[in-house]
């Protein structure tokens, strides 16, 4: 048995409860790992309530998707990872992964060795936020040195890091964020950031190559604004809430292009992250950390906004 963070129907943090429940086994290719630390996401409490990814998902339901811990078991074939690496994913996503928990199984492969500069509860807050960020500027856009790269949400999990990772492409990073997270994203790498509190970031910035929006298309329709800044051609990755039809329209009627966007599990580009995470080319910020127990106060915190970087669940030490 273990110890879990459970919810049996959608709702409110008061669904979390923590349960004992059995204990997962890992089958032939997977490896069991006991979870150290465990990171929470926006999606975390969207899903929690009905939305982000419910509807992917089954009662009883264990959340969360970033995992950083220690091998304990290994499947069948698996020869990639020995009992006691200490490793760090984002598993399974966007099924469940059950990372509120003391254990957890996922393919070997999805798995990279954490960052051996990290702690736990650091590398924790990285594999989602990381892999969204990295995905979205390596995979999706391309980014090549030299381009114009807004980045609105700057401050968060997933925007922190597009910022570091925008800068190592060797691109100019410009990014939106409230007045008192400009100095701190400036050390990050932007060259400029707007404070959209004081004035609409359309209004300040213009011939953008890449637009990563972290906020979406909703009631100050971001996404749509930022078709404004791009230069004919130019490519907005819109990550929460996808590409609506009438963002498509207006993208396509101002000679740009629009694509929706979802992580996926990716070991290799975890190492990847490992790597520049210790030679010191990427910080990871976590705000506040909670025990297990704790995860809807976690869930709470997370939910008024202005998180600046991750929170995160300790759950083993």
């Amino acid at each position: 048995m273990m110890r879990a963070v459970t919810i049996k129907e959608f709702g409110g943090p008061d669904v979390l409860t923590v349960e004992d429940v059995a204990r997962p086994e890992p089958l032939p290719t997977e490896v069991l790992v006991r979870v150290h630390a465990a990171g929470v996401n926006p999606v975390d409490w969207k899903t929690r309530v009905g939305h982000g990814m419910a509807g992917l998902q089954t009662f009883p339901l264990i959340l969360g998707w970033d995992v950083s811990g220690v091998v304990e078991e290994v499947g069948f074939g698996v020869t990639t990872l020995v009992p006691g690496d200490e490793v760090y994913a984002m598993p399974w996503f966007p099924r469940a992964a059950g990372a509120y928990a003391e254990y957890v199984t996922a393919p070997a492969r999805q798995w990279a060795r954490k960052p051996a500069t990290l702690d736990h509860v650091h590398a924790a807050a990285v594999p989602l936020a990381a892999l969204t960020a990295w995905q979205a500027l390596v995979d999706t856009a391309r980014v090549q040195a030299g381009q114009r790269v807004l980045i609105t949400a700057a401050a968060g999990g997933v925007g922190h890091f597009a910022v570091q990772f925008a800068r190592h492409l060797g691109a100019h990073v410009i990014a939106t964020a409230s007045a008192a997270r400009h100095p701190w994203l400036r050390e990050l790498g932007a060259e400029e950031v707007i404070d959209y509190t004081a004035s609409p970031f359309e209004q300040a910035v213009k011939d953008v190559d890449v637009v990563v929006d972290l906020v979406g298309d909703g009631q100050d329709r971001t996404g749509t604004r930022s078709i404004e800044v791009l230069r004919p051609g130019g490519l907005l990755v819109a990550v929460p809430g996808g590409v609506s039809p009438e963002l498509a329209e207006a993208a396509e009627a101002a000679g740009v292009r629009a694509t929706p966007f979802l992580v996926e599990p990716d070991g290799p580009a975890l190492t990847t992250i490992a790597g520049l995470i210790d030679d010191g080319q990427v910080a990871v910020e976590v705000e506040e950390t909670f025990p297990l127990e704790q995860a809807g106060a976690a869930h709470t915190r997370g939910e008024a906004g202005r998180t600046r970087g991750k929170l995160v669940l300790t759950v083993t030490g």
